[in-house]
Protein backbone atom coordinates (compact mmCIF):
# COMPACT_ATOMS: atom_id res chain seq x y z
CA UNK A 1 0.00 0.00 0.00
CA UNK A 2 1.43 3.38 -0.96
CA UNK A 3 0.61 6.69 0.60
CA UNK A 4 -0.17 9.62 -1.62
CA UNK A 5 0.83 13.13 -0.74
CA UNK A 6 -0.81 16.32 -1.79
CA UNK A 7 1.36 18.94 -3.46
CA UNK A 8 1.33 21.01 -0.25
CA UNK A 9 2.44 18.03 1.88
CA UNK A 10 5.20 17.16 -0.60
CA UNK A 11 6.42 20.75 -0.64
CA UNK A 12 6.54 20.88 3.17
CA UNK A 13 8.72 17.75 3.17
CA UNK A 14 11.19 19.00 0.56
CA UNK A 15 11.30 22.72 1.37
CA UNK A 16 14.23 23.55 3.64
CA UNK A 17 13.52 25.05 7.04
CA UNK A 18 15.12 28.43 7.77
CA UNK A 19 16.62 28.81 11.19
CA UNK A 20 18.34 31.78 12.80
CA UNK A 21 20.29 32.57 15.94
CA UNK A 22 22.09 35.59 17.38
CA UNK A 23 25.31 35.27 19.36
CA UNK A 24 26.49 38.26 21.40
CA UNK A 25 30.18 38.45 22.21
CA UNK A 26 32.39 40.92 24.07
CA UNK A 27 34.59 43.35 22.18
CA UNK A 28 37.71 41.44 21.01
CA UNK A 29 40.77 41.67 23.22
CA UNK A 30 43.23 44.22 21.80
CA UNK A 31 45.93 41.53 21.86
CA UNK A 32 44.01 39.71 19.07
CA UNK A 33 44.65 42.57 16.65
CA UNK A 34 47.09 41.76 13.84
CA UNK A 35 48.89 44.98 14.81
CA UNK A 36 49.64 43.71 18.32
CA UNK A 37 53.05 42.10 18.29
CA UNK A 38 52.72 39.42 20.97
CA UNK A 39 54.86 36.46 21.81
CA UNK A 40 53.31 33.39 20.17
CA UNK A 41 52.62 31.76 23.55
CA UNK A 42 50.78 34.78 24.95
CA UNK A 43 48.81 35.11 21.72
CA UNK A 44 47.84 31.42 21.82
CA UNK A 45 46.40 31.84 25.34
CA UNK A 46 44.32 34.87 24.30
CA UNK A 47 43.03 33.09 21.19
CA UNK A 48 42.14 29.99 23.20
CA UNK A 49 40.12 32.08 25.67
CA UNK A 50 38.31 33.96 22.88
CA UNK A 51 37.48 30.70 21.10
CA UNK A 52 36.16 29.15 24.31
CA UNK A 53 34.11 32.28 25.12
CA UNK A 54 32.48 32.17 21.67
CA UNK A 55 31.81 28.44 22.00
CA UNK A 56 29.95 28.92 25.28
CA UNK A 57 28.15 32.04 24.01
CA UNK A 58 26.86 29.99 21.06
CA UNK A 59 25.64 27.26 23.41
CA UNK A 60 24.00 29.90 25.63
CA UNK A 61 22.22 31.26 22.52
CA UNK A 62 20.62 27.83 22.10
CA UNK A 63 22.88 26.58 19.35
CA UNK A 64 24.17 23.06 19.11
CA UNK A 65 25.32 20.84 16.26
CA UNK A 66 23.34 21.66 13.13
CA UNK A 67 22.93 19.89 9.81
CA UNK A 68 23.06 22.91 7.54
CA UNK A 69 23.01 23.11 3.77
CA UNK A 70 24.24 26.71 3.84
CA UNK A 71 25.12 29.25 6.53
CA UNK A 72 24.94 32.99 6.14
CA UNK A 73 26.67 34.98 8.87
CA UNK A 74 26.19 38.70 9.47
CA UNK A 75 28.63 40.34 11.85
CA UNK A 76 27.99 43.74 13.42
CA UNK A 77 30.55 45.57 15.53
CA UNK A 78 29.45 47.92 18.32
CA UNK A 79 32.65 49.74 19.34
CA UNK A 80 33.34 50.82 22.92
CA UNK A 81 34.36 54.36 21.87
CA UNK A 82 34.63 56.82 18.97
CA UNK A 83 38.12 55.74 17.82
CA UNK A 84 38.56 54.77 14.19
CA UNK A 85 39.15 51.05 13.62
CA UNK A 86 40.01 49.31 10.37
CA UNK A 87 37.35 46.85 9.31
CA UNK A 88 39.91 44.25 8.26
CA UNK A 89 41.54 44.38 11.72
CA UNK A 90 38.16 43.96 13.43
CA UNK A 91 37.47 40.88 11.31
CA UNK A 92 40.93 39.44 11.97
CA UNK A 93 40.49 40.08 15.71
CA UNK A 94 37.24 38.08 15.58
CA UNK A 95 38.71 34.97 13.90
CA UNK A 96 38.93 33.06 17.20
CA UNK A 97 35.26 33.93 17.83
CA UNK A 98 34.28 32.46 14.46
CA UNK A 99 36.26 29.30 15.22
CA UNK A 100 34.51 28.92 18.59
CA UNK A 101 31.06 29.27 17.01
CA UNK A 102 32.08 26.80 14.29
CA UNK A 103 33.10 24.33 17.03
CA UNK A 104 29.71 24.73 18.71
CA UNK A 105 27.60 24.23 15.56
CA UNK A 106 29.81 21.65 13.88
CA UNK A 107 30.12 23.56 10.59
CA UNK A 108 33.59 24.81 9.64
CA UNK A 109 33.77 28.56 9.17
CA UNK A 110 35.31 28.07 5.73
CA UNK A 111 31.80 27.08 4.60
CA UNK A 112 30.20 30.32 5.82
CA UNK A 113 29.15 33.30 3.72
CA UNK A 114 30.10 36.27 5.90
CA UNK A 115 28.66 39.75 5.59
CA UNK A 116 29.99 42.63 7.66
CA UNK A 117 27.24 45.02 8.72
CA UNK A 118 27.88 48.72 9.14
CA UNK A 119 29.21 49.62 12.54
CA UNK A 120 26.54 49.91 15.16
CA UNK A 121 26.23 52.60 17.80
CA UNK A 122 28.75 52.88 20.60
CA UNK A 123 28.15 50.34 23.38
CA UNK A 124 29.72 50.52 26.80
CA UNK A 125 32.63 48.03 26.75
CA UNK A 126 31.84 47.20 23.09
CA UNK A 127 30.14 44.17 21.58
CA UNK A 128 30.18 41.91 18.53
CA UNK A 129 26.85 40.56 17.29
CA UNK A 130 27.00 37.46 15.10
CA UNK A 131 23.74 36.57 13.33
CA UNK A 132 23.56 33.08 11.84
CA UNK A 133 20.97 31.94 9.31
CA UNK A 134 20.91 28.49 7.77
CA UNK A 135 18.75 26.17 5.71
CA UNK A 136 18.01 22.75 7.04
CA UNK A 137 16.30 20.11 4.93
CA UNK A 138 13.54 18.22 6.71
CA UNK A 139 13.89 14.49 7.05
CA UNK A 140 11.78 12.44 4.72
CA UNK A 141 8.74 10.69 6.15
CA UNK A 142 9.18 6.95 6.35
Amino acid sequence: MTATLSAKEFQSLTKPKRSTADVFLPWPDRRLSPNARLHWGALARVKKKARKDAYYAALAAGLGKIDAEAITVRVAYYPPDQRHRDTDNMIASSKAYFDGIADAIGVDDSKWTITIAPRGPIEKHGMVKVELEWSQAQEEAA
